[in-house]
């Protein structure tokens, strides 16, 4: 299996270093380059790192559609976005060629692999007030992360767990600086790492585009919520013209990039449809699209306005459509376990863990409860990595390997239901209990005591797993671990 791997890694190797001198080969490459890749991964895959083969042709269509999309950023890109996407994107995307050694090195002394990767929001702060969202159950006027703070965690996580990408996340990050320094500078002083940015797109004006365009290593998910009447209706009235505008100054200037939307009863089918996926995708020219289900906890919680179960269902399935038939990068968060082997939070390996203004450092940006904060952390000279062994993050990774994680075929937990705190509440409400972790803001508390939304929950949760387990033990239950 390693010497196949081997091999499959030098046939990318090879054919992504050409690219800088053939415009549009991509077209040529790509299905030789999926076959092969294909007939590795999928037929003879190891079904207990990758999972079933179900899970296997999932993992390759997300993966291979992500290399589609960066080829399309490589066409339509200005020379700096060109450059980053073939000497950093795909090649750490397909072969982690400049950090297996910081990779390994870890493995070496921890004993597992480090997270891939961290998401951090330096500004709570938002120019707009958007109805339900997280970041706005919190009072204006908030602390914001320094260029020293950024610049270390940058550093180290790189440095230690060989991470090159960074999400990047708020309030709005357009608006985060430190004196001269923003958010665009940062990633300009780290041309090794590449950055999604959720933005709401308001902000990104011609100057923006262009010094997004000179940077070429940042890549915006600007925020809707369907089309015109959907996003005004909860983001404001012009919006919506606001966020086209923003998307006519990025393709002018060659920068990729895509939309996150948030899905309700309200709009969850229309954000999946062949109208929208059609009207961003072919028309705007996105190159991916970031499916998040509401999750109630922030301002104004409501159980009832999560996507309903039968409605969860509806949206699986179709979004195995998008992915595997009409081959755009689509990820939904919860839908879309099998793209990831299950939850992501707590640093697992290949996982992440979330940063906010505040320095406190969570399992996941929707699991608002905390243990270690960097501040505190440096005060007692300790670091990044350390937080990873705090009794929370543990118990989020032991949750991981008892339900799913690297667990032979026949023994996965349903992985198109793998939320710690939302698939799983009572799992996650017992740890956080049993932790004592602290409450990221005021409505988080009020949800772990609050047996009314406990019960909500908990009742979710068994309902979800009636629509969805079947599907799981039909399509992705294997019998055999052995099988391949």
């Amino acid at each position: 299996m390693e010497k196949n791997e081997k091999k499959l890694s030098e046939f990318i190797a090879k054919h992504v270093a050409n690219l800088n001198s053939i415009t549009k080969a991509w077209k040529v490459i790509l299905p030789p380059l999926e076959k092969r890749a294909y007939k590795y991964f999928v037929n003879k895959g190891d079904p207990i790192k990758v999972g079933p083969r179900q899970e296997r042709e999932d993992k390759f269509y997300i993966a291979s559609n992500a290399v589609r999309a960066s080829f399309k950023a490589y066409d339509n890109g200005s020379p700096a976005v060109r450059d980053r996407i073939v000497n950093l994107f795909i090649k750490q995307f397909l072969t982690n060629s400049d950090t297996k050694e910081k990779m390994k090195k870890f493995e070496e002394e921890y004993g597992v692999m480090p997270p891939s990767f961290l998401a951090i929001s330096p500004e709570g702060n938002c120019n707009l007030r958007c109805k339900d969202c997280y970041a706005a159950s919190v009072a204006k006027g908030l602390p914001s992360l320094s260029f020293e703070d950024v610049e270390q965690i940058l550093k180290e996580k790189y440095e230690k767990w060989g991470s090159w990408f960074t999400v990047v996340s708020g309030g709005e990050p357009l608006l985060w600086h430190d004196g001269d320094i923003d958010i665009i500078e940062i990633a300009r002083r780290h041309p090794e790492q590449y950055f999604l940015m959720y933005t709401n797109g308001t902000l990104i004006n011609e100057e923006r585009a262009k010094r997004l365009a000179e940077v070429g290593n940042i890549t915006p998910a600007i925020s809707v919520e369907g089309f015109e009447k959907e996003t005004d209706e909860r983001r404001g009235k012009g919006t919506y013209k606001r966020i086209l505008a923003a998307f006519e100054n990025l393709r002018n200037a060659g920068v990729p990039f895509g939309i996150s939307v948030t899905a309700t009863p309200d709009n969850a089918e229309l954000l999946i449809s062949k109208e929208m996926i059609n009207f961003y995708f072919e028309e705007q020219g996105a190159l991916y699209e970031w499916v998040f289900q509401y999750m109630p906890i922030g301002r104004g919680v409501n159980v009832e306005h999560q996507v309903s179960p039968e409605l969860r269902t509806k949206m699986w399935s179709r979004e195995q459509e998008i992915v595997r038939k009409e081959r755009k990068f689509l990820a939904d968060f919860w839908n879309g376990g099998t793209f990831s082997s299950g939850c992501l939070a707590g640093g697992r390996s290949g996982g992440y863990l979330y940063i906010d203004w505040n320095g406190n450092i969570y399992p996941c940006v929707f699991v608002p409860f905390w243990e270690d904060n960097i501040h505190d952390l440096k005060k007692q000279g300790k670091n990044l990595t350390d937080a990873l062994y705090s009794d929370l993050f543990k118990g989020v990774r032991d949750w991981q390997l008892s339900y799913n994680y690297m667990c032979p075929p026949n023994t996965r937990g349903n992985e198109i239901r793998p939320c710690f705190i939302r698939d799983h509440h009572q799992v996650a409400h017992d740890l956080f209990e049993k932790t004592k972790a602290k409450p990221g803001y005021d409505s988080a508390a009020v949800c772990l005591h609050d047996q009314d939304y406990y019960n909500k929950m908990i009742q979710y949760d068994e309902e979800l797993a009636e629509h969805l387990d079947p599907i799981w033990e039909e399509k992705y239950r294997e019998k055999n671990e052995d099988k391949k």
